[in-house]
């Protein structure tokens, strides 16, 4: 059985969008008590009662109609399957230039090159991994850093990981992201240097 997670805040225009593939199933609402992506997301796991989740934003920049080589990818015996944004199509207007070619590639380097871990997105938010073996790992990290405690903790702990190619598309709430660059990439950059 698989789950999917979708963190949310202010998202109401596009979460029905999200969960229309799911509505003939019942879905789980989990009120998480404080703040953050990371802090959403280990809660949800947490919460969830299949073997395997997937976790996507519920902004609608992914498509869970595209989930078959996840699955497939689980199934295979892999425990985390993270999405590779560059090795698939990006939407025009999907990645700012900053993310897309200077704060994601950075930090992808730097955990491949001190963590010898073969990702390279590491700031993908589609994601699957088995729920038993991502809350043994004992990730801590409340904001956008978690992606990348999950990382490093899978690859430390042993984890069977893969990347694969996934398409990207355009925000569609019309808002402004929550993504703050300048303090997202150093809390990136502390994990990164303070982990073990």
């Amino acid at each position: 059985m698989k789950l999917t997670i979708i963190p949310c805040l202010n998202e109401e225009k596009t979460i029905p969008i999200c969960i229309q593939i799911a509505k003939e199933n019942k879905v789980k609402i989990i009120k998480v008590k404080g703040k953050g992506y990371g802090n959403t997301l280990i809660e949800g796991t947490k919460n969830a009662k299949g073997k395997c989740v997937i976790m996507g934003d519920a902004d609608d920049s992914y498509n869970f109609l595209e989930l078959k080589e996840f699955l497939e990818k689980l199934e295979e015996g892999y425990d985390l399957v993270i999405g590779n944004r560059y090795q698939g199509k990006i939407e025009k207007g999907a990645m700012k230039f900053t993310h897309k070619w200077i704060g994601t590639p950075i930090l992808s380097f730097f955990v491949r090159k001190k963590y010898h871990v073969n990702i390279y997105d590491i700031n993908c938010g589609l994601r699957g991994y088995v729920r038993e073996k991502m809350i043994g790992i004992d990730c801590q990290a409340k904001g956008m850093e978690y992606a990348t405690e999950m990382i490093i903790k899978a690859q430390q702990n042993n984890l069977k990981i893969i990347e694969i190619p996934i398409n990207f598309y355009k925000d569609k709430r019309n808002k402004k992201s929550h993504l703050k660059t300048i303090s997202d990439g150093i809390r990136h950059l502390q994990l990164i240097h303070n982990n073990k």
